[in-house]
């Protein structure tokens, strides 16, 4: 058995007392296989069996207490330790272990731009065992003492300080008590750069290739890594807990970033090698404010069990958005939150594979990593944001340091959090929870308008469970004009209410969760709709627009808001919109979904005509300069839903837009990208592009390219590089597979359709759970929206018995065509 059930840790946590491990790994033994030296000093509290776990390529040596074990009893991935008597241990194992290309364990990456190799551990969530042995459970924390072999030249970065002893060995510091899944090296000829604020050393560090790129946004990331320090600290009475704060932008990164304490890993696309909008310099600043909460909630407090991730992600989350807000020059990080990553958990919330923020019981490892999604993350943090407005910031942060200072450097569950809250508040916070984290599903809030005594009161109608506290916004025609809406009032709410709510006489406008304060949908009554429709580009507020832009893409999901209708609006307010976040979030939802999905086939060339002319005027918009983001997101999509190569292949071909910008890397990419799906490039020019860009990013670009040229012999080779090979990295596949289903292609593609449900299930079994998540959701027929490929998909998971990583994103990408269908039927 590859993964561990919870019964089975909760026993061996009653077993052991684990203290010490003391690890050295040598880099220097090839390209395929590094050598891993493990001693794991551990207490068995009473006589019993248990087993450690490793993923070795060989087992050399294991010993225990000085007397050797037979590697032979190593089983898949555990190593049985019978008869241990009660008392001090010691356990010795010697293995070669495997380099990884898809992310996981030690994953290995040489730089086709220069020829360096980088490695980096990502030992999430169970993937330590797959660099040394280790009892690998969250809640047996120990010391690690980490010493590495690199080649010469190369330097070595780990959770604490690491000094380098000469002959290519270095040695980190050791760590507190940490969990297995947290630790973390990173070696190679990194690009470095230090600084130290509070007496403590920060560092930033990528490739080389990479260097001035970091450099020209160096003193930004120092900046905001600071900022958030500095905010947690006055928020947070437990001081920093580790000896240093390095962050490292790694190559071919499955996630954003991961929280190993001391030694933050990123993906290195946050090193911006191209033109990016302020909006994508927030998320970064995001993502840096939301690795440092994890110090507090995640490393220094850990979850005791998977059934507890919302404890590390949705705090994270939440303290990511608002600490980004509070300390940062970004001033509106909660829209793009109410754009992107909320839309993310109330799809996933509306799926089969549904699951409350706090589950009750995540039976093993395999399962608990499914949980990673926009419920355990968006969801969980509009339910933060929830409890935040209910019990006051105040009490909020009185009861995390009440956590903190209740398990410093252990383990806690929902139980001990909901307590430590309890303890700073007299509220319920016990029912808070029960009604928010233990259920599924999004309630729905609907206006209503009715006369009471003589004035027009208004009661909120709640579609759900929950209590919400909300924010009602009312909005009246500006007499001045008629294209603006004006607040009259904001008004507090709780729902359900005890009374309906005198308002006056009737607004233009009701809009419930004015702030986005809670999490539900929302819907318009027949007045507020008709206001809507003309004049939502005249709202005041960012975070208001986002409000309503969200609720009618909900209704369009629904199916009680025609896709044209939606088209119809982003036509004719989009172009008057300011706010970077909400223009992407609604031309990104408006192509990807209403054009590619919504629509039927023949109504695709409509609309892309509008979408391009919706570009065209901000494009017009924009020619003074003034907004360089905006101008960007225009530029982008215009490429994205060009129906004829003509002007994009002229912007390729003077290697600018006119009236700029001037063709970046991306830029150029993303032009050739379309041009092969539209058959108005080839091989030569990939080709030729790859010679002028031969980066990590180039690859990935050649290869979307070719995948996406229509021609049966490049479709081929694509489908036999992610099908019949394992000679992708997780990277190359993604990219190739981004590149091989295009609406435009729907006839040639046909016969892969049945073809993907064969192959993706022996893909996934053979490459391990990075593959398997990319191959159900990149690879996916999505384009194919008809009843045949839904009839496919649903034979698949009947009988062919997926993995679960495969499983999961079949079961979530199979309800969002049958959502597609029905929003086509109806």
């Amino acid at each position: 058995m590859s993964v561990i059930t919870r019964d089975e840790a909760q026993l061996r946590a009653q077993l052991l007392d684990v203290h010490r491990y003391t690890v050295e790994l040598d880099l220097t033994t090839g390209d395929e296989t590094f050598d891993s030296r493990t001693v794991i000093r551990f207490t068995a509290r009473s006589a019993g069996d248990t087993f450690v776990e490793l993923k070795p390529a060989s087992l050399r040596t294991v010993t225990l207490d000085g007397q050797p074990l037979d590697p032979e009893t190593l089983d898949g991935n555990r190593l049985p330790l019978r008869g241990l008597t009660a008392g001090e241990h010691e356990l010795r194992v010697d293995a070669a272990m495997r380099y990884s290309r898809t992310g996981e364990g030690m994953h290995r990456f040489t730089d086709p731009t220069d020829g360096e190799t980088y490695v980096y551990t990502q030992m999430f969530l169970d993937d330590v065992q797959r660099v040394f042995a280790a009892f690998d459970q969250p809640d047996l924390k120990a010391v690690f003492e980490l010493t590495v072999t690199a080649p010469d030249g190369w330097s070595v970065l780990a959770n604490g300080i690491t000094e380098h002893l000469g002959q290519g060995r270095w040695r980190a510091a050791a760590t507190p008590l940490i969990s297995t899944y947290l630790v973390a090296v990173a070696a190679g000829r990194w690009h470095s750069l230090h600084t130290e604020h509070r007496g403590l050393p920060f560092g930033i560090h990528c490739r080389r290739s990479l260097a001035a790129h970091l450099d020209t946004d160096a003193e930004e990331i120092f900046d905001v890594t600071r900022a958030c320090f500095d905010r947690y600290h006055e928020k947070f009475e437990e001081p920093y807990p580790f000896d240093s704060y390095d962050q490292a932008f790694v190559p071919e990164f499955n996630a954003g970033a991961m929280e190993n304490p001391g030694l933050v890993t990123f993906r290195d696309d946050f090193v911006f090698r191209s033109a990016v909008t302020d909006t994508e310099r927030q998320t970064r600043a995001m993502v840096i404010a939301h690795e440092m909460a994890h110090m507090w909630f995640g490393d220094l407090v850990t979850l005791k069990w998977w059934d507890d991730i919302w404890l590390n992600e949705s705090f994270a989350e939440y303290m990511g958005y608002q600490t980004t807000l509070e300390a940062t020059r970004f001033t509106q990080p909660w829209v793009e939150f109410g754009v992107t990553r909320k839309a993310w958990g109330y799809d996933a919330d509306q799926r089969p594979s549904t699951h409350p923020v706090a589950p009750e019981a995540v039976d093993d490892t395999a399962a608990a990593l499914l949980n990673f999604d926009g419920i355990s993350y968006a969801k969980g943090a509009s339910a933060l944001r929830q409890l935040v407005t209910w019990l006051g910031e105040k009490n909020f942060l009185a009861g995390i340091n009440i956590h903190f200072e209740r398990h410093w450097f252990a383990n806690a569950t929902l139980a001990d959090f909901i307590d430590s809250l309890a303890a700073a508040t007299d509220r319920d916070v016990h029912a808070w929870a029960e009604a928010w984290l233990r259920t599924t599903g999004v309630d729905t809030l609907s206006p209503r308008v009715a006369a009471a005594d003589g004035t027009l009161a208004l009661t909120v109608d709640r579609a759900g469970s929950r209590p919400h506290r909300i924010t009602v916004g009312l909005y009246d025609h500006d007499l001045t004009d008629e294209g603006r809406l004006t607040p009259r009032e904001h008004i507090s709410l709780d729902v359900p209410q005890s009374a309906p709510q005198p308002i006056g006489k009737r607004p233009a406008l009701i809009l419930t969760n004015d702030g986005d304060l809670t999490y539900a949908k929302i819907r318009f009554d027949d007045e507020s709709f008709e206001a809507v429709r003309t004049g939502l580009s005249g709202l005041p507020e960012p975070l208001t627009r986002a409000v309503v832009w969200n609720a009618l893409r909900d209704a369009v999901r629904d199916g009680e808001l025609p896709p044209a209708a939606y088209l119809e609006t982003a036509r004719t307010h989009l172009p008057r919109e300011t706010d970077l976040a909400v223009a992407e979030g609604v031309l990104a939802f408006a192509a990807h979904e209403v054009t590619d999905r919504y629509l039927r086939p023949e109504d695709r060339p409509a609309a892309l005509a509008t979408l391009g002319s919706l570009c065209r005027d901000l494009l017009r918009r924009t020619e003074d300069g003034d907004n360089p983001g905006l101008r960007l997101i225009a530029v982008r999509h215009f490429i994205d839903v060009a129906a004829h190569p003509d002007t994009i292949a002229a912007w390729l071909a003077d290697d600018t837009v006119p009236g700029g910008p001037e063709l970046d890397p991306e830029l150029r990419w993303r032009i050739l990208g379309r041009l092969a799906v539209l058959g108005a490039t080839d091989e030569a020019a990939i080709a030729a592009e790859l010679d002028r860009d031969p980066s990590a990013n180039g690859q990935e670009g050649a290869a979307t390219c070719r995948a996406a040229l229509p021609d049966p012999e490049a479709k081929r080779a694509a489908w036999d590089a992610m099908f019949a090979s394992d000679d992708l990295s997780n990277y190359l596949f993604t990219a190739t597979a981004r590149g091989f289903w295009q609406p435009e292609q729907a006839d040639l593609v046909r016969a892969y359709v049945p073809r993907y449900y064969q192959d993706v299930v022996t893909l996934a079994a053979r490459r391990g759970p990075a593959i398997a998540a990319a191959a159900g959701r990149w690879a996916f027929p999505y384009h194919a929206v008809d009843a045949e490929n839904l009839a496919l998909g649903e034979a698949c998971l009947r009988e062919a018995e997926p993995v679960a990583a495969l499983r999961r994103k079949l079961v979530d990408e199979l309800d969002d065509l049958a959502r597609a269908l029905r929003v086509r039927d109806a």
